[in-house]
């Protein structure tokens, strides 16, 4: 998947009036936040940032073209109208080459486990994880096979793939996905344990 290129432009008014006039002309107004606090007010097209943020994640890093200048950084809050969810604000945050970032992967299960074809559940607690890494580095998702688990077999943030430059911030003990009996057998099971446990008792 190529990165995502929004052009932008250098927004010199601020304040609500001057915002409802950038909608109003089909525009949405956006702040681009650095890493050391500052903030470039910006405007983008409407329609050409409702298109193209559509399926990314909070881990996709953007262009922003202001003019030939280029801006790198993650589309880390979106304002909507309640009404229609047309886009009202966009807060980007910018990212350096050279420096580390902290960032929300998703986790991609994919697979049909051993242990659901035996009459086990798949269960999925977490569905991202926080890393770190260079931004060259950073990964849209993380992709999961599940095909040969089985049940009461899980897998943990610390089976995960080990990227280039990637380091697991989540703590490694955390259940990424794992396979239980489905709870009627648990149920039948437990009562079987019991009536042998009250056979045994009487003999």
């Amino acid at each position: 998947m190529s990165q995502l290129v929004f052009a932008a432009r250098n927004r010199i008014k601020t304040g609500s009036g001057e915002a409802r006039r950038i909608r109003h002309s089909g525009r949405i107004p956006a702040i681009i936040y650095g890493r050391t606090g500052t903030a470039l007010p910006i405007d983008l097209d409407a329609l050409e940032f409702t298109n193209g943020v559509k399926g990314i994640s909070e881990s996709t890093i953007v262009k922003i073209d202001i003019d030939g200048s280029i801006h790198e950084a993650f589309v880390k809050d979106t304002q909507r109208r309640i009404m229609d969810g047309a886009v009202l604000h966009v807060d980007f945050y910018e990212v350096e080459s050279n420096t580390s970032l902290r960032a929300k992967v998703s986790v991609h299960i994919h697979g049909n486990p051993i242990g659901v074809r035996e009459g086990g559940i798949l269960e999925i607690p977490l569905h991202d994880v926080e890393v770190e890494c260079l931004p060259k580095d950073l990964p849209e998702r993380i992709d999961v096979d599940v095909s040969d688990l089985r049940v009461n077999q899980s897998i943990h943030v610390r089976d995960l793939p080990p990227g280039e430059g990637l380091r697991y911030i989540t703590g490694g003990d955390q259940v990424v996905a794992l396979v239980k009996f489905a709870k009627a057998e648990a149920a039948a099971s437990s009562e079987e344990e019991a009536a042998a446990q009250a056979a045994e008792a009487k003999s």
